[in-house]
């Protein structure tokens, strides 16, 4: 599986809904996820990439769509 379809999945997860978006839709304005669940999916994120994301970029305008998500995970490689 590529990565972004893992973040896709990880989404899904997090949201605790089977949805359809697209990777450049915006995951907060459509209601899929909140500022509550900006945590799990970051410690999912974590998890799965074996990655650290530290507190100061806990800032949902970076985790927005399944694009910024993959564009900020290469970023910290």
């Amino acid at each position: 599986m590529d990565k972004q379809s893992r973040i896709t999945e990880i989404v899904r997860r997090v949201a605790g809904k089977p949805v359809v978006f697209a990777p450049e839709d915006s995951l907060f304005e459509s209601g899929l996820l909140d500022s509550f669940s900006l945590t799990d999916l970051v410690t999912s994120l974590e998890t799965e990439f074996s990655v650290r994301i530290p507190d100061s970029d806990l800032n949902p305008r970076k985790f927005d769509s399944v694009e910024r998500i993959r564009a900020y995970l290469d970023s910290r490689r």
